[in-house]
């Protein structure tokens, strides 16, 4: 290698940062509001569940206060459920450019984990207001946020790979993606907790990776949330994931850069 030459993976690196910057300056230059509406869905949506499970009905699921306990799952929510549905689009929106370029083909997916993961970062400041606004304790189990993030990257990326090649094969992919993160999030515990779920379920819950991961951001106001047997099988199950995403990247990469 010659001097000052970077290596494969900075080179990598390079790309994936200024593809990821290109992909943040062009979602907010035209945008007057900018930051302002990558948290105002989450805003929107805790402020309506908040409002039916605690003003109109008896709230039987869930801690208090009850805005702290949807936003730290809302939050990440919003993060996979950003990624994923981007992920539908992430070859054939920029067919051309990614024909043209020699660059990794997966930083099309990645630089959407960390365009959108940034946004995650971003916006929580917002749940730090809102735990001091309600006098949310904050414990130790806040060191495990950090974890949180990592799983979720490896998730997210994990189902990103799966996603964007198939979709270029199967249209109709994209809106059935979209049907089933409506069906997740209601199947993940965002409204309520994997606690408040009997025993069957309880344990089914945990193969549902966001249960750990909502579980270790939860448990930085909530101890009593995290529960590592979920956590556990959710980190090995994203992990599974990213494995099978990359294996299927790489078996379907040629087919997909013909099709586009």
């Amino acid at each position: 290698m010659r001097p000052g030459q970077r290596t494969p993976i900075a080179r990598y690196r390079h790309s994936l940062w200024l593809l990821t910057q290109r992909d943040l300056r062009v979602r907010y230059s035209t945008s007057a509001l900018g930051y302002v509406w990558s948290i105002l869905d989450p805003l929107i949506m805790a402020g309506i569940y908040w409002f039916v499970f605690t003003q109109v009905f008896e709230r039987s699921v869930g801690e208090t206060p009850y805005i702290v306990f949807l936003l730290s799952a809302l939050l990440p929510w919003m993060w996979f459920n950003g990624t994923v549905s981007d992920s539908t689009r992430a070859f054939l929106r920029e067919a051309k450019l990614i024909r043209s370029t020699r660059i990794p083909r997966t930083i099309w997916v990645n630089r959407l984990v960390l365009s959108k993961g940034i946004e995650f970062l971003a916006s929580l400041p917002v749940l730090a207001l809102f735990a001091i606004l309600f006098a949310a304790p904050v414990n130790i189990d806040l060191v495990f946020f950090p974890l949180a993030i990592l799983i979720q990257a490896v998730l997210t990326a994990g189902v990103g790979l799966i996603v964007a090649p198939l979709v270029v094969f199967f249209r109709d992919l994209e809106r059935a993606v979209k049907l089933v993160l409506r069906f997740l999030f209601y199947a993940s515990p965002v409204i309520y907790s994997t606690s408040d779920l009997p025993g069957s379920l309880h344990v089914l819950a945990a193969f549902n990776p966001l249960s750990g991961i909502f579980s270790l951001y939860r448990s930085a106001f909530f101890p009593q949330e995290l529960d590592w047997f979920v956590v556990g099988v959710g980190a090995a199950m994203s992990l599974a994931l990213l494995v099978v995403g990359i294996l299927v990247f790489r078996r379907t990469e040629r087919s997909v850069l013909k099709e586009i």
